[in-house]
């Protein structure tokens, strides 16, 4: 890294990109459950689908820090375990395995074979692997084909081949799959076109007659070489083939999928054709053909011949296609294909990969917003849906035939199961904090079409509450309990108010208990079930032992009452008034006895604190006792030493709650730690010695104003900690990346906690708050963002929130959809063509498309009421489409705000062309909730970008940057210049100073002279920038981020940036000369970094109260990432070490070089990359203690280092305490 850069900053990313861009079925664990293997970005995931509850849990998720091209999985012949291979940019081949010990991912072979990079001559771009797991094949999209034989060695590993050859120059490749042959030789099929004819006609005739050929590749495992077997002619418009079964299993060969046909190719059978059925519906073109996007093949169990496949066209209608076969006179299927089928099954969104399980659920990742989960009702087979064969229709692609036709319908075959949230794609985001709470939300804009959504993200855990009832009293504390030690679930839930106490029975209700034992006229301090059948109940006046029915009874001494306790399975532990701390222990028989010596504190105990008691062992070594003079000291319960003080640590405040507890920590062990809670709201957790007692690692994290409370609980199986402040918080052991984590629930204040299980409810807690009792459950740990949807009309395009009320204005449009108009039109007509007259609902079906057309429509949200909602719809006419909007306040109306939107007419994406452009303006009507069309105004390109500048409206059309006031009838120019090389796309402004980012040039400063009334640009970028968004961080710099996947910060020269403010520069910056075409001045760049998204939005803000500012993007595949400046030189270096140290001990798994990939068209500047050294806590101990020994620390250190420096709560592994 340039180490010249005086700007540092952390880079983590809080949510990992959501979409799928590949995803794979398959046994990786060895056993016989499957699983599914994603590519999202960089990223690689393994899901485990649960068939029982039907839900989808991530198992693990690992960045490989490369761009992942394509997957395919194998499994060697007579082997149980599927293997990955892996084709990304390092232009490596790569195979991996799935540990389930470790939960990890092994790299098992690494072949170099190319450049790095996405090339077109550089294979990796299509994989297939043979069915039989002996040979992969992975091609590049030009010439370039390699094969890789895989097998085993003596000692049963697997091994690689060298690469065998097979190029072919001039091709280009559309499709690529392995055939299903059996153990015959392997056969790869390829969709190729030869341009080599079309690349030497200039007239273009060879490029229009140029072919699609189905291409048959053998490898022939006898000579160890590839030849190209057989090739016929295919359907011009061919982009998709799919493997049909072999063997035993059916006839081999493809499926070729192209414009309006599905076609079965072999090379030793006939042709046979379907057409894609079309859609009927009045709002539908009857002329429109559809395409095959997706599409799985399955084999159904039992009989040879079997199998169906489903594919998926552009609209996300699935169609069922099956195979007959000829008959042998038994009955068998020869193998040799007689027909094929297609009926129309379901509609689905449309998905970039299927995978049908044998459990008899479908996964779909969505091309564009949340995955799906479905369960197959039926198979189809026996629905009125009209099936259409092959005989009806001709082989040859060019002959002539009638469209066949079908009603799309609600689901009948699949049933929806769940839902997985993704925000893909991401096209805008504002922070604000429009709830009150300690942190602020993200509020975020994504998805396409009618399955467009505005979210709300928060930081939290989702919580399900089960009950809430009111109760006579407001109580103080509440305890469960059960009756024995051998009980599975509670028995009693105890109630402690302020002079009473009340037992209730857990069972089918909740009803008081009056022969519990328990002592109800007295409030409760403590409540545990002792040895094998023993109920304790502690109160201010005494012990009371409760024993199958028999109750004993210790007293406290006079004058003398317990103020507080503590106890496990076979201690108890309580403090008098006195300062006294008295210990009791069970003896064999059952009976609880009395240590003979108190010990003395120096001032009034406050909280006490046992552990469980370890397995295997009688009782817990330690006690922590709390006293109101801020310490906390650590007393021995050993035999030998009983209640000696082992160590103590002074506190900043009284400790208000204390919890011995073990945990899992990173090195996959258990350290026990001890929980504090103090009374200015602050938790600390600290690390206890099991053999010393000493204290040591304290990390600290503000909780609420209120005083903290601590309380274990269990959730999935493992001890949590549950603390109380002025809002809830569960710190627990994050299951991906095993660090500690800290994270507040979405939830109501509680008062007390405890523990509750019974057969309802098998893991959850209990709370009290007020006179309330509630009971709830925590599902999800790996999941810290919490997502609240609200369904938009089309795709959102900006978002803009209203400037004193907590509402957002968004602006959505989709190009080449019918709109609404003209849906109600043809839906009205009487003579409706092509069939019935009803329009299906579009977030399931997708809007009828229309060439040409725009739908286009402006809304009014309302993110924090009860029920979050779209308020307002204004949809735009006249095929107009909103590109842009801003809130300006126009300083000529008495600063009264308004709604600017700026819209194109008659827009063709590419290449750019329009009509008009016209800029609209709407008032604000009850604050807010409303807009009244006031005027619109015509300009002469579509205005891409719009801010408020000093009371008044400053557009960006084209190259040219234009202020506008507000007049009665229509905008007033006032100052323009031509200030950009394209378009303008963006703008930013503090004082006169205006940052204008080109679609392709960077960007540009502008300063505004207001007694020449100027426009004039005094500083531009280096390199051509294609800018998608930019924030101003400070007044001379802007950060910002471009279509290559880039964030970069870029600063003005300090004397260039006075030198423009001055008073009169305006002469010479009119008469200055030009800088190689551009203006006076260059711009510096401070920092530069490579994020494998594109960033869609970037803001200045801070995500903690009273933390520090950090920049947040967001990238339109779901990402949210925050760079995070360094404040001290001396952590800068102590991260530039880590991350070379990580680079080395943790190369990534692809093989790509991470610090090539981090500086993919720039080299990396000014930033750490922070996910590289969270991976720290992954990796095993004796490489920790390797890279802390070189860096001259503690492997706790650096671990605390990487919690406690960035403290950013949203983050997925940061944010621990």
């Amino acid at each position: 890294m340039a180490t010249t850069s005086n700007m540092f900053l952390y880079s983590l990313t809080i949510q990992p990109p959501t979409n799928i861009s590949q995803a794979l079925l398959g046994q990786f664990s060895g056993t016989k459950e499957q699983q599914i293997i994603t590519a999202s970005g960089s990223r690689l995931t393994l899901l485990q689908p649960d068939p029982r509850q039907g839900k989808v849990n991530t198992i693990l998720s690992h960045d490989i820090f490369g761009i992942i091209r394509a997957i395919s999985s194998f499994r060697l012949a007579g082997s149980h375990k599927d293997y990955i291979i892996l084709a990304t940019d390092s232009g490596r081949i790569a195979i991996i395995e799935y540990l389930p010990k470790t939960n990890k991912f092994s790299r098992i072979h690494l072949e170099t074979f190319g450049k790095s990079g996405v090339r077109r001559v550089i294979p990796g771009q299509y994989l297939a692997a043979d069915p039989r797991g002996r040979a992969c094949l992975i091609a590049s999209v030009e010439k370039n084909k390699l094969v890789y034989v895989l097998n085993r060695n003596a000692q049963a590993e697997l091994t690689i081949s060298s690469p065998l050859e097979a190029h072919k120059h001039g091709v280009l490749v559309l499709s690529l799959v392995a055939l299903d042959v059996g153990y015959a030789n392997p056969v790869f099929a390829a969709l190729e076109i030869d341009y080599s004819e079309a690349d030497q006609d200039p007239t273009g005739q060879a490029r229009d007659e140029a072919e699609t050929q189905l291409v048959y590749y053998e490898l022939d495992l006898g000579l160890n070489h590839v030849v190209r077997k057989w090739s016929d002619t295919v359907d011009p418009t061919s982009s998709l083939l799919f493997q049909v079964p072999g063997g035993n299993d059916g006839p081999s060969g493809v499926l070729v999928c192209g414009e309006e046909s599905v076609t079965y190719r072999h090379s030793n059978q006939e042709a046979f054709r379907v057409p894609v059925p079309r859609r009927r519906g009045a709002t539908e073109d009857p002329q429109r053909k559809r395409v095959i996007v997706a599409g799985v093949m399955h084999k159904l169990k039992g009989s040879a011949g079997a199998f169906f496949f489903l594919l998926q066209s552009e609209d996300g209608d699935l169609f069922k296609v099956t195979l007959d076969m000829v008959e042998d006179s038994d009955g068998n299927p020869t193998g040799e294909v007689k027909r094929i089928k297609i009926k129309y099954f379901d509609t689905i969104p449309v998905a970039s990969s299927l995978c049908i399980l044998k459990s008899g659920f479908l996964f779909a990742a969505s091309e564009f917003g949340n995955h799906h989960f479905y369960q197959f009702e039926k198979l189809g087979d026996d629905d009125e849906e009209i099936e259409f064969s092959s005989d009806d229709f001709p082989a040859d692609p060019k002959a002539p035939y009638d469209p066949v036709y079908f009603h799309p319908r609600p689901l009948e075959n699949l049933a929806l199961v769940e839902s997985i949230d993704s925000m893909n794609p991401q096209v805008d985001s504002k922070v604000a904090n429009l709830t009150g709470d300690d942190a602020p939300q993200i509020y975020t804009v994504c998805g396409n079409g009618a399955r467009s959504t505005f979210r709300m993200l928060k930081h939290g855990l989702e919580v399900s509450e089960i009950v809430a009832s009111e109760l006579p009293g407001t109580p103080s504390a509440v305890w469960t309990t059960k009756l024995t030690k051998y009980d599975e679930f509670d028995a009693y839930i105890v109630l402690s108010f302020t002079n009473a106490t009340l037992v209730l029975r857990i069972g089918e209700t909740v009803e008081e208990v009056s022969d519990s034992g328990f002592l109800t006229a007295v409030p409760t301090l403590a409540v545990q079930q002792l040895g094998e059948e023993g109920l304790i109940q502690v109160h201010p006046k005494g012990i009371r032992h409760i024993v199958r029915g028999r109750v004993n009874e210790w007293p406290s001494p006079q004058h003398r009452s317990i103020v507080a306790a503590t106890a496990n399975e076979s201690q108890v532990v309580i403090a008098l008034s006195s300062g006294e701390i008295v210990y009791f222990e069970m003896d064999s028989d059952g009976s609880l006895a009395e240590y003979d010596e108190k010990k003395e504190m120096s001032g009034t105990v406050t909280c006490l604190s046992l552990g469980k008691v370890p397995e295997g062992l009688k009782r817990s070594s330690f006690l922590a006792v709390g006293c109101d003079d801020c310490t906390v000291r650590i007393l021995s319960l050993d035999p030998e030493s009983t209640l000696d003080m082992k160590s103590i640590q002074a506190l900043t405040a009284a400790p208000s709650a204390l919890s011995i507890m073990a945990m899992e920590d990173s090195s996959g062990g258990t350290t026990l730690y001890l929980h504090i809670g103090l009374h200015s709201g602050v938790y600390l957790r600290t690390v206890l010695d099991e053999v010393t007692g000493e204290l040591t690692d304290t990390r600290q994290k503000f909780l609420g104003p209120k005083p903290t409370k601590l309380f274990q609980v269990l959730v999935q199986n493992q001890p949590c900690v549950l603390a109380l402040s002025s809002r809830p918080w569960l710190g627990y052991v994050d299951p991906l990346t095993k660090g500690f984590m800290m994270t507040p629930l979405s939830y109501a204040e509680l008062e007390y906690g405890w523990n509750f299980s019974s057969e309802q409810c098998l893991e959850g807690m209990v709370g009290i708050h007020a006179n309330f009792l509630r009971i709830f459950t925590i599902e999800k740990l790996g999941d810290n963002l919490i997502q609240k949807s609200i369904p938009l009309s089309y795709t959102p395009k900006r978002l803009v929130k209203h400037p004193e009320q907590p509402y957002f204005y968004t602006i959505e449009s989709d190009n080449n959809t019918l709109p609404a108009e003209l849906r109600a039109q043809l839906l009205a007509q009487p003579n409706a063509v092509n069939g019935d007259a009803k329009m299906l609902p579009p977030e399931d079906f997708g809007y009828p498309r229309a060439r040409g057309r725009w739908s286009s429509c402006i809304s009014v949200i309302d993110p924090v009421s009860e029920e979050p909602a779209v308020l307002n719809r204004i949809e735009l006419d006249g095929n107009e489409a909103a590109v842009s909007v801003a809130v300006v306040s126009f300083a000529s109306q008495e600063g009264e705000s308004f709604l600017v939107v700026g819209t194109g007419k008659d827009m063709v994406l590419s290449p750019r062309q329009f009509s008009e452009g016209y800029i609209h303006v709407y008032r604000f009507h009850e604050d807010g909730r409303d807009l009244e069309f006031i005027h619109k105004t015509k300009v002469e390109e579509p205005p891409m970008a719009l801010l408020a500048f000093q009371g008044r409206l400053l557009a960006g059309l084209g190259k040219t940057l234009r202020i506008y006031d507000l007049g009665l009838r229509q905008l007033l120019r006032k100052a323009q210049a031509d200030v950009a090389q394209n378009v303008i796309v963006s703008l930013q402004t503090q004082g006169s100073r205006i940052i204008v980012g080109d679609v392709q040039q960077g960007v540009t400063y502008v300063v505004y002279k207001q007694e020449s009334n100027r426009l004039l640009p005094f500083a531009n970028d280096v390199i051509n920038r294609w800018t998608t968004c930019t924030a101003m961080m400070d007044y001379e710099s802007v950060a910002g981020g471009d279509k290559f996947g880039n964030v970069w910060i870029l600063r003005c020269p300090e004397k260039a940036s006075a030198e423009a403010d001055e008073p009169g520069s305006e002469v010479h910056l009119i008469h200055g000369r030009d800088y190689l075409h551009g203006a006076p001045n260059r711009l510096n760049l401070m920092v530069h970094f490579y994020t494998q998204d594109i960033p869609t939005s970037i803001c200045k803000t801070n995500l903690v109260v009273g933390g520090q500012d950090v920049l947040l993007w967001t990238g339109i595949q779901g990402t949210i990432g925050v760079l995070v400046p360094f404040v001290s030189r001396e952590d800068v270096d102590f991260f530039q070490n880590l991350e070379n140290h990580m680079r080395s001990e943790d190369p990534p798994l692809a093989g790509r070089d991470h610090l090539i990939y981090r500086g993919y068209y720039v080299p990396v500047k000014g930033v750490i990359d922070g996910d590289l050294c969270e991976r720290f806590s992954l990796l095993p101990n004796d490489k920790k203690q390797m890279i802390a020994g070189e860096l001259d620390r503690s492997v706790r250190e650096i671990e605390r280092k990487l919690s406690v420096c960035f403290h950013v709560p949203h983050c997925t592994d940061g944010g621990k305490s």
